[in-house]
């Protein structure tokens, strides 16, 4: 199971990287050259973060019809796919034997070509965070002196191929290089502290004829080329698709891979449970963050949308299995069981069952606020914290805790679950939120963008963060 954990993380990673692009669904960038390049020479750079695994998925493609195109794309069974066909004919096919389902880390994908090389291996070439992947299922390579698909007057996508597989995940620092092969050093290097590849600034590279960079820090133009070039057109994106999750500062998400009978969308960062297809109870239905935290004090948010429905919002520790139902029998609203979960569970929507802890209704947002250096868990409905007793909760001020005395010789992470039919909950981890933010309250290091304001002392929950914090 991906579990970011305080030594994953670099506080000072150089340069640093503002946005990234959510994608999902039918979302994408396109633009059509008007001219074609370089036949012989070409790379993309990006940065991505999976939110989906299992499915198809493109990343940047080159799309004339379904018997003419080029792309790189994550296959369904999760391997990396670079390919070239034309009318039919494959004439690059390298995928690798690796596959890449970790859907709480960045990977840097290098994908270049020269056909000039007169070694075939040098005419196309595939790196991933700085190392050369070397071992493909299929490994059809471009003969000599072969023209490319890659710098034509095909239209270029970002998200998708122009046919299906949207990318469902984010995207940073989108290069595509026109009439070079470069090599991984161009646009990253390894941490001479940490060992881990990073990003580096590209914007005084080569980008040639139809060459483009894609930053995304317009919010209002996402698809803008900062190279100067003609900007991609944004197609179902919008500025609350801008997020600060990126190589250099990775927040946390919901992770698909520990999770039962839920959908994800958004980044991983919405969940829900429509319907009750499979019958019966619902109560295993619940997921995770991807980051585990046992020292530091940490913030985030969650949106219950359901009007009714049951859920639980709280922390569970790393080794809970997956699908235990650890929420408490029926009507307990604050809730512990066998120290593996703290949290609070809304029952039905109207009538609190226990003394003196508030019942949420539709749309309000329940604040968690985790002191894992004393042990306590602070839950607050739209800003106000209480304990079980219902008296108001201080975090800031360490008083009237909702929980206390957890063990953190565990690592702990966000934890939701759902316990009926039709109820949602919108996560925000900081990094952007699929709905509006009326306030926006960042955290002592400028980190976040939450409805309430965070409690003095705590923090994001992001790899900056928790690499000082952690």
């Amino acid at each position: 199971m991906p579990l970011i954990l305080g030594t994953n993380s670099i506080k000072d990673t150089g340069y640093n990287v503002a946005n990234s692009v959510r994608l999902f669904s039918n979302t994408y960038l396109h633009k059509t050259p008007d001219d074609a390049g370089n036949t012989t020479k070409f790379t993309t750079s990006f940065w991505v973060k999976r939110s989906k695994i299992g499915a198809r998925q493109e990343m940047v493609a080159k799309w004339s019809s379904g018997s003419n195109n080029a792309t790189v794309r994550f296959l369904d069974d999760d391997k990396l796919a670079f390919v070239d066909y034309e009318s039919s004919t494959t004439i690059l096919g390298k995928i690798t034997n690796r596959k890449f389902r970790d859907v709480g880390a960045w990977y840097h994908i290098v994908c270049s070509i020269d056909t000039t090389q007169s070694v075939a291996a040098n005419r196309a070439k595939i790196f991933v965070n700085g190392v050369q992947e070397t071992s493909f299922s299929t490994n059809t390579i471009y003969a000599e002196d072969d023209e490319i698909s890659w710098n034509n007057t095909w239209s270029v996508n970002v998200g998708w191929s122009g046919n299906d597989g949207y990318m469902d995940g984010y995207m940073a620092e989108v290069v595509f290089i026109d009439g070079l092969q470069l090599a991984p050093t161009s646009f990253g290097e390894f941490d001479s502290d940490s060992g881990i590849w990073k990003p580096i600034d590209v914007s005084d590279l080569t980008f040639g004829t139809n060459g483009f960079y894609l930053d995304f820090e317009a919010g209002g133009n996402l698809g803008n080329d900062v190279n100067g070039g003609t900007d991609l057109t944004e197609v179902n994106l919008a500025a609350i698709d801008q997020s600060t999750d990126t190589c250099t500062n990775n927040f946390c998400t919901l992770n698909p891979l520990s999770a039962n009978e839920m959908a994800f969308s958004n980044g991983n960062l919405d969940v829900d449970q429509a319907s009750d297809a499979g019958g019966g109870s619902r109560t295993d239905d619940n997921a995770r963050g991807t980051i585990g935290v046992k020292s530091g004090k940490w913030y985030w948010e969650t949106k219950l949308t359901g009007a009714t429905a049951p859920a639980v919002v709280g922390i569970c520790f790393d080794q809970l299995a997956q699908g235990n139902d650890l929420s408490g029998s029926t009507g307990v609203y604050a809730i512990q069981n066998a120290s593996a979960t703290y949290a609070y569970k809304r029952e039905n929507g109207t009538t609190a069952e226990t003394a003196g802890f508030p019942n949420p209704v539709a749309n309000n947002i329940l604040s968690v606020a985790f002191d894992a250096d004393n042990a306590k868990l602070y839950i607050g409905i739209n800003g106000t914290y209480y304990n079980l007793a219902g008296a108001t909760g201080d975090p800031a001020g360490g008083s009237n805790e909702t929980f206390s005395s957890i063990d953190t010789s565990f690592f702990w992470l966000p934890w939701i679950e759902s316990r009926g039919d039709n109820q949602q909950a919108l996560m925000n981890f900081g990094s952007g939120t699929s709905y509006s933010i009326s306030s926006g309250n960042a955290d002592a290091n400028g980190y976040g963008n939450f409805e309430y304001a965070v409690p003095s002392g705590y923090f994001a929950l992001n790899t900056k963060n928790l690499a000082e914090y952690g």
